[in-house]
């Protein structure tokens, strides 16, 4: 299921982006970016549509993803 990240608490939204990324694991591009700027980053792909927020009744978890990989149903492929 696809929650809208405009009905989450800023404070709310902040920690799941927060979580996310510090999940997501090491760098690999030229830049180093800090986790203030990862944030930031991942809030304004959400803001454009880029990313989604899902969660998963299954496995009663949270995550976000790139919208590309939602399938007209709302699920993960």
């Amino acid at each position: 299921m696809i929650i809208p990240w405009q009905q989450l608490s800023p404070e709310t939204l902040n920690n799941l982006i927060e979580s996310f990324v510090l999940r997501e694991g090491t760098d690999y591009g030229e830049h180093t970016f800090t986790l203030a700027e990862k944030v930031a980053q991942i809030h304004q792909q959400l803001e454009r549509g880029d990313v989604v927020i899902l969660y998963s009744e299954l496995h009663e978890s949270v995550t976000i993803a790139p919208k590309e990989t939602i399938q007209t149903s709302g699920d993960v492929t």
